[in-house]
């Protein structure tokens, strides 16, 4: 879970055997065997007795000074004055004649220098062993390098694609808009044209009616009776003039109803399978630990393997080691808890009910206040990165929203994540977090009150660069129900769920990569999720309720694939 971060490097760096720092060793005294660092070199063995006598070589050098070891005067650890003679291979140790004589008679002695060269030939199967391990990793960088510039070409490919597309579609649009122009320019002009032709007949007829206004007005302005009345019944047929027929209504212009351009008029981006050099998942149950607990809802695995292991609000914390095959309890605290994540080696902080600052549980077995807090916040879920930077995701009950917070060592807060940039809350209720190699944080958001949810994928900034809301086949029929998460040393994201016995295995940005049914192996009532150091996977489960033995199991669990 949120110890996942700190088991990325596979190699312990060799560091100053003086001042035990993270100095770059720069060199080696041959007389004292001891590696150093430069500072070192000049300020503390300098103070040894007979230093000036010493030889000192450069790290480049190492490897050119080897010379024929004394044999004859290696000192008994057991006798003061005594020089181990011999090797006793029962015991794997060197001896004395005094160590022969008291315990050893009886044993298989060797000469030390042929003990001498067994432990030679073993360190040089062992190396040999890790330059075919080195081999193999080289080669499997190789693949990934391939499968870096495969990736490349195929986002450049796809982007060129895109921008092809949008010219293609730009054109389109824009012959579809001179086509839409033209013909409302025609329906347009067919509308004058019908409506004008009305209008020049009534504007014709209505000059010939003011023609024949004129005449009749002249005609009644006659001054002879004899003429008026010759010609008056003729002039009363001409004024009976009838105006044109004229259409009693027209065809108009059309009006534009604007349209929706949708995703199908663009295109998409579509899943084209997965980016890796595995072709199966694999997953194998190593050991299965009884615990006393009901319920398995935290684990957090320490670097001398032990583990803590918490019910949750059920109230009980365990520091356990596994022994064979069971789990030694080493302590036991009555503490209700909603998250935990291991910081220093072994040192375990809590999100504890009530409280808005982490709680740690120190050496001495108290539980007191840490310097993370998150007020006015209550912290929820936790997740250390190996840097020992911790991240926070909190929620406030007043406010009914999360917030996602980073802390370094002092407890300062380096980054607040609570809305995004259109201004709205990020997170409904947070239940637990995550972070890839890229810091890319990935929280589990619980989204309605049956416990439906996603994942939230926030990158630099606290923006969202994704959601993960389930697998359209595996969530067909039963909602997405997220609880736990947790992040590989290969950097893919699992996560599981409440209903339903699948791992979703993502890709650091979010996107599915594959799956695992845990049924499979045999597995039921799974709920927490968590790496430890030697790289396996740990699964917490729950029991049926009324089931026998009392007590829920812990599985350990070797993996490949993801």
């Amino acid at each position: 879970m949120a110890f996942s971060q700190s088991v990325k490097r596979s190699q312990v760096p060799v560091n100053c055997k003086l001042c035990e720092t993270e100095r770059p060793i720069q060199w080696k005294c041959i007389d004292c065997s001891i590696l150093m660092c430069s500072h070192c070199k000049d300020k503390v063995h300098s103070q040894f007795k007979n230093a000036q006598d010493h030889k000192i070589v450069s790290r480049e050098e190492i490897g050119l000074h080897k010379e024929e070891l004394d044999f004859t005067n290696i000192k008994c650890h057991e006798h003061v004055g005594q020089s181990s003679c011999l090797s006793c291979n029962t015991c794997e140790i060197l001896v004395c004649p005094t160590c022969i004589a008291k315990l050893h008679k009886k044993h298989d002695l060797i000469e030390i220098r042929d003990e001498y060269k067994m432990k030679v030939e073993k360190l040089k199967k062992g190396q040999s062993k890790m330059q075919t391990s080195n081999s193999t990793m080289n080669a499997k960088i190789g693949e990934l390098n391939k499968l870096v510039s495969a990736e490349n070409l195929k986002y450049s490919n796809a982007r060129q694609d895109i921008i092809n597309h949008e010219k293609t579609v730009k054109e389109q649009v824009e012959k579809y808009f001179k086509e839409l122009i033209n013909k409302l320019d025609q329906s347009h002009q067919t509308v004058l044209t019908s409506v004008k032709s009305d209008l020049n007949a009534l504007s014709l007829s209505t000059k010939q009616t003011e023609d024949k206004i004129n005449e009749v007005q002249d005609f009644i302005g006659i001054s002879n009776a004899t003429d008026f009345f010759k010609d008056v019944n003729m002039m009363q047929k001409s004024t009976k003039i009838k105006g044109p027929l004229t259409k009693p209504s027209y065809s108009s212009s059309p009006k534009f109803v604007p349209g929706n351009i949708t995703q199908s008029h663009i295109g998409s981006l579509q899943d084209d399978g997965n980016l890796s050099t595995e072709t199966n998942l694999s997953l194998v149950i190593n050991s299965a630990y009884q615990t006393e607990l009901d319920a398995i809802r935290f684990v957090s695995p320490c670097l001398d393997q032990t583990l803590w292991l918490s019910s949750g609000t059920n109230g009980m914390i365990l520091r356990v080691k596994p022994e064979g095959t069971k789990l030694k309890v080493m302590s036991k605290f009555k503490i209700e808890v909603c998250g935990m994540a291991v910081i220093t080696s072994s040192q375990l902080l809590l999100s504890v009910s009530g409280k808005t600052s982490l709680q740690q549980i120190n050496s001495t077995g108290e539980l007191t206040d840490s310097v993370y807090d998150v007020t006015p916040f209550f912290p929820r879920a936790i997740h250390v990165v190996r840097d020992n930077t911790v991240i926070v995701a909190a929620y406030n009950y007043e406010l009914n929203r999360g917030a996602v917070m980073i802390m370094n060592t002092k407890g300062d807060k380096e980054a607040v994540y609570v809305n995004d940039k259109h201004n709205q809350h990020l997170l409904e209720c947070p239940r637990d977090i995550t972070c890839t190699n890229n810091r890319n944080v990935h929280v589990v958001d619980d989204i309605s009150d049956d416990r439906s949810g996603e994942v939230i994928v926030l990158g630099q900034g606290g923006h969202i660069i994704n959601k993960y809301t389930g697998h359209s086949i595996i969530n067909k029929n039963t909602p997405f129900k997220p609880v736990n998460i947790v992040t590989t040393p290969s950097d893919k994201v699992v996560v599981i769920e409440l209903d339903v016995s699948i791992l979703h295995i993502l890709n650091d940005n979010g996107d599915f990569i594959s799956y695992f049914n845990i049924k499979e192996i045999g597995m039921k009532y799974r709920h927490s999720l968590a790496i430890n150091t030697t790289g396996h996977l740990y699964i917490g489960c729950t029991r049926a309720v009324g089931s026998q033995p009392k007590g829920s199991t812990l599985y350990e669990i070797k993996y490949a694939g993801f």
